[in-house]
């Protein structure tokens, strides 16, 4: 007997803004908790270690955001002269230009002769002929305009909330090591709950991931606390 029910595949792609919040929260829950680990293990005063945390926070999103915003205006760039060319390519070497995209319809073992009939149909119109080429032969989606902008202020947004995550618990605890304490809680929490929503994202296994994040994140932090403490020694 045939089975008549429909098989269902579940693939969970991330998107843009998935990608910018990864960027911005991967480096915003661990570069602060590393800082505020250090800090606790040199001073008592959690004022200080609020106001180096609270200005690393704002740097460190500026810097991120810049970063996203110049990856962003990097690929419409990059996108816009490949188009440049390809009009180029399509006005004064057109036969080679044919000959590409009826070999493209050839890998997908269509006959020659609907490969013929297809190119014929599809360089009657010189602009859907170029987007045709700019996908399938270079491997290129047109961007969103708006890309790098958007981008700059997911990544930077994203970094500022994980930042605030390891930082919290000064803002109500006077003593800098107990601080701390909550914040390693926390924060290592909070870096496994990423982890695993990363992993999930990407494909991999989900509870490895969320370990693997929760660890390296841990190591920063316990090398700047030891080290402030080394230093605070000699």
């Amino acid at each position: 007997m045939q089975d008549t029910h429909l098989h269902h595949e579940e693939h969970l792609q991330s998107s843009d803004l998935l990608t910018d919040i990864v960027i911005g929260m991967s480096d915003g829950l661990t570069v602060p908790f590393a800082l505020a680990a250090g800090l606790s293990g040199a001073v008592d005063s959690t004022a200080v270690i609020i106001l180096a945390g609270i200005a690393e926070i704002a740097a460190g999103s500026i810097a991120m955001g810049l970063g996203g915003f110049l990856a962003g205006k990097t690929e419409q760039d990059h996108y816009n002269s490949e188009l440049k060319r390809e009009y180029w390519e399509v006005d004064h070497l057109p036969e080679k230009e044919r000959e590409e995209v009826r070999e493209f319809f050839e890998s997908l073992g269509l006959s020659r002769e609907v490969q013929d009939k297809a190119t014929d149909e599809l360089v009657k119109d010189k602009d859907r002929w170029v987007e045709f080429m700019m996908k399938h032969e270079l491997g290129l989606d047109k961007p969103d305009p708006k890309r790098a902008r958007k981008s700059a202020f997911n990544i930077g947004l994203s970094y500022v909330v994980g930042g605030l995550v390891p930082l919290s618990p000064y803002f109500f605890v006077n003593d800098s090591v107990e601080a701390l304490k909550i914040s390693v809680v926390i924060t290592l929490i909070c870096l496994f709950i990423f982890g695993f929503f990363k992993s999930k994202i990407t494909g991999v296994n989900q509870w490895t991931g969320g370990l693997k994040v929760m660890m390296i994140g841990a190591a920063a932090a316990g090398a700047a606390f030891g080290i402030a403490k080394l230093i605070e020694g000699m």
